[in-house]
């Protein structure tokens, strides 16, 4: 690639600590509550991201300050051109551009820019950042298990059943569901209103499980667990924490990796594994795309196709076991194996 005009590489600027505007933290943030990524993830993002801001910020074209919040394409095509003649790892260049991309396409989501400037940016050997589901019969799994600790009384099982089949049930982000009030539910109709992002409603389905499992939640386990102390909000609050005040997004991503573990999934659970495990097991099972697009509140459609690779991938990857012509091998006294 070509750097852009009147940008040079500083190898001594991105080695200068800054501090990241808010709207970087919110992301920061966003990773370890809603995405599930650990400690030290995120503290990879938070140095990633310094670095990054630090070369805009070392960058005055036309005497303009460059920052983050206002680089466009030009900017980061820069970055990923100094990047590229560093002599980092090419594995090191990707994971540093797939955080700047992460950041920005979060920001765009959320409305604090109006594009993406990251957009055309190819990195080296192009990561996989597709949405990672667990298989169905792990969740069925971790359903499962939670459900018989429910059956014997324990209120925060019964509470965190309620809240997995939810999420897995409407694909309900995981600040959907802490936000979801009494309003917003008719178990009746088997239909609940979730408020999304930007303040956009949408109305989702329950399904039987769902509807049984919230059933058990709010009539034997939510009156003991409400707070004598709680507030308007937390009485109007669906889901609940332990000390029965609304439950919060870091309580019910804690409760779901507990939950999992229980179940022994040693994968890295979070609320939205729930939710891309849903969309995904959805369009295998033959859902139209955009009917998943309105059910996850995707604004485009475009969004929602990135399940439709994983579900192809899958399918591609049982063809090329099953079919006789896949142009595998068979194994030696598995005439129905390839490989």
């Amino acid at each position: 690639m070509a750097e852009a005009p009147g940008h040079q590489p500083l190898p001594d600027a991105p080695e200068r600590v800054v501090e990241l505007p808010v709207e970087a933290e919110a992301f920061l943030t966003h990773l370890t509550v809603e995405r599930g990524r650990s400690d030290k993830t995120v503290r990879a993002y938070r140095s990633d991201l310094r670095r990054y801001a630090a070369f805009l910020g070392s960058q005055s074209p036309s005497g303009r300050v460059v920052e983050v919040l206002s680089a466009g394409p030009a900017d980061v095509e820069a970055y990923s051109t100094h990047l590229r003649d560093s002599g980092l790892a090419a594995s090191t260049v990707t994971r540093m551009l797939v955080s700047v991309r992460g950041l920005y396409r979060y920001l765009e989501t959320e409305g604090t820019i109006s594009a993406d400037p990251s957009s055309s940016i190819e990195l080296p050997g192009q990561l996989d950042s597709l949405p990672r589901a667990l298989p169905a019969h792990q969740v069925a799994a971790i359903l499962d298990t939670v459900d018989a600790k429910a059956a014997t009384g324990d209120r925060l099982a019964m509470r965190d059943s309620a809240l997995l089949e939810f999420l897995y049930a409407t694909g309900a982000r995981v600040s959907e569901a802490c936000g979801l009030g009494f309003g917003d539910l008719d178990v009746d109709a088997g239909l609940a209103r979730v408020l999304g992002k930007r303040d956009k409603e949408r109305m989702v389905p329950l399904g039987r499980p769902a509807i049984a499992a919230l059933g058990r939640w709010l009539d034997d386990a939510r009156p003991q667990v409400l707070s004598g102390r709680a507030g308007r909000s937390d009485r109007d609050a669906v889901f609940l924490g332990s000390r029965g005040r609304r439950l919060s997004r870091q309580a019910a991503w804690t409760a779901i990796r507990l939950r999992a573990a229980e179940a022994g999934i040693s994968a890295d659970i979070s609320p939205h594994v729930m939710r891309h495990s849903c969309a995904t097991h959805m369009l295998e099972g033959g859902a139209d795309i955009r009917t998943v697009a309105e059910l996850l509140g995707h604004a485009s459609v475009s969004t929602t196709q990135r399940y439709t690779r994983v579900a192809t991938d899958k399918l591609f990857d049982s063809y090329r076991c099953a079919h006789p012509r896949a142009g595998g091998t068979r194994k030696a006294g598995n005439p129905g194996a390839v490989r």
